[in-house]
C-alpha cells in the first residue's frame, strides 16, 4: 500500500476539482481537507485492490452533502428583522396529549414521524438514520401518522 502522502499527491487535484465544481471556490478547500482527514483515518483498512480515486471522490461526495446540510442549519444574516410571529409560542403543556400519543407509537414509527414531519428530513434521509429502505421509512411514517390521527383525535374527543 502506498504512503498516504503519495495518495494525496496523486488524487488531491481530482478531489479538489470535484469539491470546487459542487461548492464553488470559497468552500471547496475546507471540504477537501475534511475529505482527506476522513480518508486518512480509513486508509489503513482499504483493500489493496480498491479504486482509490473513486473511494476518495465518494468520501468527498459525502462531505459535500454534509456541507449542504450544515449550511441549511446556519442562520442567515438579514438587514431587517422580521416581525414577530402572529401566534405566540405554545404554552408549556399545550401539546402534552400529542406528545403522549407520539410516545405510544412503536419506536420505528415514532422516529420516522419525528425525523420526517418534525425534523424535516426526507424519507431517504430517515431511512439512512434508521437503517432500512426509503420505502420502509415512508411506510413507517405513514403508519405512524395514521395511528396518531386515530389515537390523538380520540383523546381530544374525550376531553
Amino acid at each position: 500500500m502506498k504512503p498516504f502522502d503519495d495518495v494525496v499527491a496523486e488524487h488531491g487535484g481530482t478531489v479538489l476539482r470535484v469539491c470546487r465544481a459542487a461548492l464553488g471556490q470559497s468552500d471547496a478547500d475546507d471540504v477537501w481537507t475534511e475529505t482527506f482527514v476522513s480518508a486518512m483515518r480509513a486508509y489503513p483498512g482499504l483493500p489493496d485492490d480498491a479504486n482509490v480515486e473513486a473511494w476518495l471522490v465518494t468520501i468527498a461526495h459525502h462531505k459535500i452533502i454534509d456541507f449542504h446540510r450544515a449550511a441549511r442549519r446556519r442562520p442567515v444574516p438579514v438587514d431587517v428583522l422580521p416581525e414577530p410571529a402572529a401566534e405566540p409560542a405554545p404554552e408549556p403543556g399545550e401539546h402534552d396529549a400529542l406528545y403522549e400519543a407520539l410516545r405510544q407509537l412503536p419506536d420505528k414509527q415514532r422516529h420516522a414521524v419525528a425525523y420526517h414531519h418534525l425534523g424535516g428530513l426526507s424519507h431517504r434521509e430517515v431511512a439512512h438514520v434508521l437503517g432500512g429502505t426509503e420505502a420502509a421509512a415512508r411506510r413507517a411514517s405513514a403508519d405512524g401518522i395514521k395511528a396518531l390521527r386515530r389515537t390523538y383525535q380520540q383523546e381530544r374527543a374525550h376531553r
